[in-house]
């Protein structure tokens, strides 16, 4: 079981505001790991990086804005989408990488914490989409275009539609785990997927 951090306690003079800045959205990152974000809360990030609560209702609109940005302080940005000149693989590469991340880590488990979190909270669920979900679906659907242009894909297929298809299969086996989510998985959609799409 993981100890709570403690409160930072801090000598007199006022700090630069960047470097309040970092310590918050470090104190912020892992407590959401260690803790939850059942358990995240502004005063504990406060307590814990020393800065106010003030301070931290003003740059940050919502608990999940600053939970998010902490999250994305402390966990490795979105990889590079693979570009290997083959879309089955490239898909296959990326979607097993997700599943690793959203099935087997930590991290991922908080992912998901902070997507429930979204629904009931509008700065979140706009946050979510421009660092997390909208660079992936971009990443994503350049790819689609690009195995298109190669002659991969039909010419009329909707690259949007089929970024739903894919990773909306897995966020479902995510999120209702009747079955399991899992690398065969990842092969099986896409295969399945290309076989309706494919030139």
């Amino acid at each position: 079981m993981t100890r709570p951090a403690e409160p930072v306690r801090r000598g007199r003079g006022r700090r630069p505001a960047d470097e309040v800045r970092r310590e918050v959205l470090r104190a912020a990152g892992k407590l959401l790991l260690d803790e939850g974000m059942a358990a995240f809360t502004i005063e504990k990030v406060a307590a814990l990086s020393g800065a106010s609560r003030v301070t931290l209702h003003k740059w940050w609109p919502s608990k999940g804005a600053l939970a998010l940005d902490g999250y994305f302080s402390v966990v490795a940005p979105i990889p590079a989408f693979p570009d290997t000149g083959d879309i089955a693989t490239d898909l296959t590469t990326q979607l097993k990488a997700w599943i690793r991340l959203m099935d087997g880590t930590r991290a991922g488990r908080v992912l998901l914490e902070l997507l429930g979190q979204a629904q009931t909270d509008p700065e979140l669920m706009a946050a979510y989409r421009e660092r997390n979900s909208g660079p992936r679906r971009r990443m994503a659907v350049e790819a689609l275009e690009r195995a298109r242009h190669r002659g991969q894909l039909r010419g009329d297929v909707d690259c949007e539609v089929v970024v739903d298809q894919l990773w909306g299969a897995c966020y479902h086996r995510l999120l209702i785990p009747d079955l399991p989510l899992t690398d065969e998985f990842a092969e099986a959609l896409v295969a399945n997927l290309l076989a309706g799409v494919g030139p």
